[in-house]
């Protein structure tokens, strides 16, 4: 039954030093996410054999803090959506208390509602990417499933901080201060508002849209009074990641060339040979497509990877804007006919992530709340998504809303 789930498992008895921050606590993580000594195939044959040489940041400060890293998931391929993943099943079975799983377009908050939990997504440049196997590095980071909200905020609070290894870190310091996890659920001033935001209700299903704003609802009754916000590029958000993504990704693969590691495709007659047939056959069709796309906007539509960045920055102020007149803004995770862990092309996969990339687009922390939107016994997921670095108190809002629910 664990090899369905784990594509490797640690058989090593823990070894925690005593009174350590995560003693007892079982994580899961990615194969994406190297482990020294471990295969760090990532879900895709161009990493064939690949063994990590060392820790990841994240998995080194996990192990530090007393955690036992029991073994690596299944996975999509090099993190692109969620298809084969088995993220979710981990913390069905309980055969871990936490899930590290790379969040690019949302896939922690999905997987957190396939399987009933919590998934949040920290703000871009808290936690270490070093030793992460990515493709999209600026929109990509660690994300956390976890039963309940404390174990989210002890990982995140022993995983989060400077790391001079990862160069797209902003510096924590005096001018630009870390959230402290280590007080997020003390007694605060409780959030008064939610944004909601006008053009995401437009995309919404009638259904859907019944079941959201009974939601919304639910919150006003209970003191947080819906605002209803404005971003008028919101429309764009899955071109804006479609394109930059691709784009970066493209970019990324490009060291899976057959020659230092990985995958080589037999019987070629020379070098240049074997680097195309090897980079054929190493991708899977979704990756493959994706990478095409990179390298047409790369080559031959320049233009509109710099427009799709224009439109980032548009976003992101706009993001800014909304939760200057809002404590957070608020929005369902998934929709109720789409299976994300089927999805084969990749449109099938931009489908499945209609509301969360938008998150990743501008770096800010989201959360999904279980149990709180539900659509014909579909969990839809109540998706939040807070400021920059006030991830902390976004884990404490998060809490609220769901004791007051």
């Amino acid at each position: 039954m664990q090899e369905t789930i784990f594509s490797y498992v640690d058989t090593a008895p823990p070894c925690a030093p005593e009174n350590s921050t995560l003693k007892g606590l079982t994580v899961a993580v990615q194969p994406n996410l190297s482990v020294r000594g471990w295969p760090t195939r990532a879900g895709s044959r161009a990493l064939e054999g690949f063994t990590a040489i060392e820790d990841a940041t994240v998995v080194a400060r996990l192990r530090l803090a007393g955690a036992t890293i029991k073994g690596a998931t299944h996975m999509s391929e090099l993190g692109l959506g969620l298809t084969g993943g088995t993220e979710a099943e981990v913390l069905k079975n309980d055969d871990a208390d936490i899930v590290i799983i790379t969040d690019t377009m949302g896939e922690s908050r999905v997987s957190a509602c396939a399987a009933g939990v919590f998934g949040f997504k920290p703000s871009y440049g808290i936690v270490s990417r070093f030793g992460l196997i990515g493709l999209i590095p600026s929109m990509e980071g660690c994300g956390v499933l976890a039963k309940n909200l404390a174990d989210i905020s002890r990982v995140i609070g022993v995983i989060a901080g400077n790391d001079n290894r990862d160069l797209s870190m902003p510096e924590f310091g005096s001018e630009l201060e870390l959230p402290d996890f280590s007080h997020a659920f003390e007694a605060k001033e409780p959030a008064r508002s939610c944004g909601v935001i006008r053009q995401c209700l437009e995309t919404m299903e009638k259904d859907e849209k019944s079941a959201f704003e009974a939601a919304i609802s639910t919150l006003a009754k209970r003191g947080i009074k819906p605002i209803e916000v404005s971003l008028e590029d919101f429309d764009m958000v899955r071109t804006v990641h479609n394109i930059i993504g691709a784009v970066e990704a493209s970019s990324s693969a490009g060291k899976y060339d057959s020659v230092r590691y990985g995958h080589r495709a037999t019987g070629s007659k020379n070098w240049n040979e074997m680097y195309l047939n090897s980079r054929a056959e190493s991708f899977g069709m979704p990756v493959k497509s994706y990478l095409f796309q990179g390298a047409y906007f790369q080559h031959e539509n320049y233009n509109a990877f710099v427009d799709a960045s224009r439109i980032r920055r548009r976003l992101s102020a706009a993001m800014e804007q909304a939760l200057a007149n809002a404590d957070f803004l608020i929005l369902p995770t998934l929709r109720k006919s789409i299976d994300p862990f089927k999805a084969g092309t990749v449109n099938e996969i931009y489908d499945s992530f209609p509301w969360t990339p938008i998150a990743n687009i501008t770096g800010h922390p989201a959360i999904t709340l279980p149990g709180m939107i539900t659509c014909e016994d579909i969990d839809l997921g109540m998706q939040l998504i807070g400021p920059r670095f006030k991830d902390a108190t976004m884990l404490s809002t998060a809490a609220q809303l769901k004791e007051n629910t």
